[in-house]
């Protein structure tokens, strides 16, 4: 009897369909919806949201929604190497969190040689304060909120005067830096901080929208368009001054 002759192994081409099945679930899964805008592929700016609470060096519990610095850290390095990056938009809805990690992102953003804008969305609370007027330029939206409080330590407070100052030097960080990006004065800054009556079982202000323009903590109330139209403004005059960074 004659042996069947072997029939040669055809590879089965990938499953292009299964992939495509793949990578609709996974969108689902991430953005509640399968067709998302992509920003161009030439796109000359650079989005980074600051949303939740600002993670530092203590690990936050998995429900919290938060901003891990050393996720912010790195971007915002290769933010200011990449050459095709010519602007870079700040977006926060923050309810603040860590001091030391929110002041290291705000330093890095202000020391940028590229134009850069913030818009407050929501809420820019706590240390997204200094975050929020880091940039160059800074805008607020009509119904968005900033609270402006003193410097807080939860947990166990060791008492002694050395505790003390060390939250008196950290909160004049705050101040000192917050004076330096905007055009509140430290009087009136310190006036909102300590203020009375104003949030419940604390001390401290909530400013909304236009309030915060008109003590000079931040310089516009818009959206999202108007800050993105001024970053290219921004960029444009960058341009035409050589290349000079904005500041």
């Amino acid at each position: 009897m004659d042996k069947a002759e072997e029939v040669p192994r055809v590879e089965k081409p990938a499953d292009d369909k299964g992939i495509a099945s793949s990578a609709l679930i996974d969108k689902i899964q991430s953005l509640g919806q399968t067709n998302v805008p992509q920003l161009p592929k030439d796109s000359n700016i650079h989005c980074l949201n600051i949303i939740g609470q600002i993670e530092g060096h203590m690990q936050l519990p998995p429900q919290n929604k938060t901003t891990k610095y050393e996720h912010v850290i790195p971007q915002l390095v290769a933010i200011e190497q990449n050459p095709a990056i010519e602007g870079l938009l700040v977006i926060l809805n923050t309810v603040g969190g860590d001091v030391e990690a929110g002041l290291a992102i705000s330093e890095m953003i202000s020391t940028l040689s590229k134009p850069t804008v913030s818009i407050v969305l929501g809420g820019g609370h706590s240390i997204g304060v200094p975050i929020a007027t880091s940039c160059d330029y800074s805008f607020i939206a009509e119904s968005a909120t900033m609270t402006i409080h003193p410097i807080r330590l939860t947990g166990l407070v060791i008492g002694v005067p050395q505790s003390f100052e060390y939250l008196d030097k950290m909160q004049d960080r705050v101040v000192n830096f917050v004076v330096k990006h905007s055009s509140i004065d430290e009087e009136t800054f310190k006036d909102l901080m300590f203020a009375r009556g104003n949030l419940a079982r604390d001390i401290g202000t909530n400013v909304i929208g236009e309030d915060a323009v008109r003590t000079g903590l931040i310089n516009e109330v818009g959206g999202i368009g108007s800050a993105i139209a001024k970053l290219n403004e921004l960029i444009k005059a960058g341009k035409e001054e050589g290349g000079t960074p904005i500041q």
